[in-house]
């Protein structure tokens, strides 16, 4: 069986990076800056996902304090969280600019949490130790 794991965390936390400053900009971007709910659960969303990618064990990211393991299951939590936010906090039936994007953004956000490995700064250290080592030739 193919594992569907395709996204490396490099690429994850790149991906998640965008999407957390996006989201904090997307009130203004969407036109849905006059709804408060809607506005305030894409900026502290954005902004949660900004501080946890900068925080895994991720290559990219500058701190690391926790595993891409953990931190993929935490990104399908705030996706879902995400997606579920207009049901949640009562703005499902304004038009569609205000509660669209935290749907389709929670969705992708568990979409790409679920192909991504986990394992890639395990499998480059253990590629690392295994190569041989160089010698002068002498």
């Amino acid at each position: 069986m193919t594992s569907m794991h395709v996204i490396s965390s490099r690429i994850h936390t790149i991906i998640g990076l965008i999407v957390g400053a996006v989201l904090v900009v997307a009130p203004w971007i969407f036109g849905f800056a006059d709804v408060e709910a809607a506005k305030w659960t894409a900026i502290v969303v954005g902004v949660v996902i900004l501080l946890s990618e900068l925080t895994t064990t991720s290559p990219v990211s500058p701190m690391k304090l926790v595993p891409m393991r953990i931190h993929v299951w935490t990104d399908v939590l705030v996706g879902v969280v995400l997606a579920a936010s207009p049901w949640i906090f009562g703005f499902a039936d304004n038009d569609a600019k205000v509660w669209v994007p935290h749907l389709v953004v929670g969705i992708a956000v568990i979409g790409y949490a679920l192909i991504t490995r986990t394992d890639d700064e395990t499998a480059a250290t253990t590629t690392r130790t295994r190569e041989p080592h160089a010698t002068s030739g002498l």
